[in-house]
């Protein structure tokens, strides 16, 4: 339920301070008091219009799912809208999208506006239908959602198959052109920077030649270092092993050298270009093979996508007969299933003084709630021809039968405007049998609605500035009879307000 109400500089509004309670909330008062005003303010912190107020603030006593949106679960929950330059929303002193709130408080409140066809969409009456049925029934809407779950997600694959298919064969031969450019080149893992160090060497080879060369003056004097180590009586056996082993390294880099010389140049150059270019087009020759072998399992499953799309089809058709057999089940079951529901209806209707209304079925193609669409209709006519006031109380008779059970808040926009007295007071006992499951806040201008309330506000303008308070006990009958009479209030009125008050309590 809605605690309390908070606006701040609105319109003809300074302030507004309201305490509610559980049940029926209704506030009366003269045209252009500021009535719509108020029920604006508390539509806008529930997420249903733009707040219009420089501050406003409600706390609500909701079972919300706010660790669905991020937010921690709290005892009372405090939704707040500043408006400057634009409006900014919070929700517990955390910031929150006007977006976010409709969801989070849409499964809770119910805003019936006189211009809402919604109410009776398709989607809403069959919803209604179900919730009349038992347990058998909502077990087979649950398996019916699941498999037209699996079916959506089988189409869509079907889809995404056919659009491949028809993409395959340019997509065939990318593939094939991409696979073919690296298989030309044969990338060896490692073979670049070989290649890259034969090239140095190349470039190198004619140097070392030369060095080699010169440094081999140094075994001409051989001879004479060992005689000059002889004479100084020192082993020479080091200088011997030492000098061994310099003529072994020349050796063998001479036959390196040898190698070199068989080496074609351009061939090692025209091969480091292509893994190169490889390697600037992939970023590694070890990404270019693994590129290569990701194309080669591209081009295999799009030569097996005839096998897949036709095993998939034929899934689909299987699943597609099993689905269908259940919307006939579940469509029988409402067909039938509607007349006690029709039944509660219509008694709502016979005290709202309307004629029968009737559910119409129509078959459609298989979608989420099956096959069936339905229409209402009151007297034969569809919901959308009648008069605003009938429209109005087959909506509170639809509403009133409706076995949802979902407790949570009723906002009404003049649901007893353009009807009598007579038809008035029925509206009132509906809505008073209504308050037992939801909080309602209605606007009215009539003594009916206005005598069986919980709480009862007055709204008034008084030099250009509107004030809302709540009336008990004599000012309460005052505003009744002024409903009655008018502007001047007669004894006769009071006397017939107190009369109202007393048999609504």
């Amino acid at each position: 339920m809605i605690q309390r109400l908070y606006i701040k500089e609105y319109l003809s509004f300074d302030e507004v301070a309201l305490e509610f309670r559980k049940g029926l909330v209704v506030f009366t008062g003269p045209s252009g008091a500021g009535k719509s005003l108020l029920m604006r303010s508390l539509l806008a912190l529930l997420g249903f219009e733009t707040p219009q107020a420089n501050l406003s603030e409600i706390v609500v006593d909701m079972d919300l799912d706010l660790e669905d949106f991020g937010f921690l679960a709290d005892e009372e929950i405090v939704v707040k809208a500043l408006k400057k330059e634009k409006a900014r929303f919070f929700l517990n002193n955390q910031t929150i999208s006007k977006k976010a709130l409709q969801a989070l408080f849409g499964p809770k409140v119910a805003y019936l506006n006189q211009k809402d066809f919604s109410f009776f969409s398709s989607e809403n009456v069959l919803k209604m239908i179900d919730d009349w049925l038992d347990e058998e029934h909502r077990s087979l809407l649950v398996e019916y959602e699941e498999k037209f779950k699996e079916f959506e997600q089988k189409q869509k694959t079907l889809q995404e198959l056919h659009e491949k298919e028809r993409k395959s064969l340019e997509l065939r031969e990318f593939l094939e052109f991409e696979i073919a450019k690296i298989e030309q080149v044969d990338p060896k893992v490692g073979e670049y920077e070989e290649l890259m160090e034969i090239k140095k060497k190349l470039s190198q080879k004619e140097k070392i030649s030369q060095s080699i060369q010169e440094a081999q003056g140094i075994f001409e004097f051989e001879g004479k270092v060992a005689e000059a180590l002889a004479l100084m009586g020192e082993d020479s056996a080091f200088f011997d092993e030492a000098m061994n082993e310099l003529r072994e390294i020349f050796y063998a880099q001479e036959q390196k050298l040898q190698e070199l010389e068989i080496v074609d140049v351009e061939e090692i150059l025209d091969r480091i270009e292509k893994l190169s270019a490889l390697k600037r087009r992939y970023g590694s020759i070890e990404e270019a093979l693994r590129v290569k072998e990701e194309k080669k399992r591209e081009l295999a499953a799009l030569q097996n996508l005839s096998v897949d799309k036709e095993a998939l089809e034929r899934e689909l058709e299987a699943l597609q007969e099993s689905l269908m057999q259940l919307a006939i089940n579940i469509s029988q079951r409402r067909k039938e299933g509607v007349k006690k529901l029709l039944e509660k209806i219509n008694e709502y209707l016979m005290q709202l003084k309307l004629p029968k209304a009737s559910i119409k079925f129509e078959k459609k193609d298989l979608s989420s709630q099956g096959i069936d669409v339905v229409q209402v209709q009151l007297d034969g006519v569809s919901f959308k021809e009648i008069s605003s006031g009938e429209y109005n109380r087959l909506r509170l008779a639809f509403l009133a039968a409706s076995k949802s059970g979902q407790a949570g808040v009723l906002i009404l926009d003049e649901i007893d405007a353009n009807i009598s007295g007579e038809e008035s007071m029925a509206v009132a006992k509906i809505l008073k049998e209504l308050a037992k499951r939801y909080q309602i806040f209605a606007i009215s201008h009539q003594a009916q609605l206005a005598s069986v309330a919980d709480q009862h506000f007055l709204v008034s303008k008084k030099e250009k500035k509107s004030s809302v308070t709540e009336l008990k006990d004599h000012k309460r009958v005052e505003e009744i009879a002024r409903i009655i009479s008018g502007e001047k209030i007669t004894q006769e009125a009071k006397e017939f307000a107190k009369k109202m008050l007393k048999e609504a309590h």
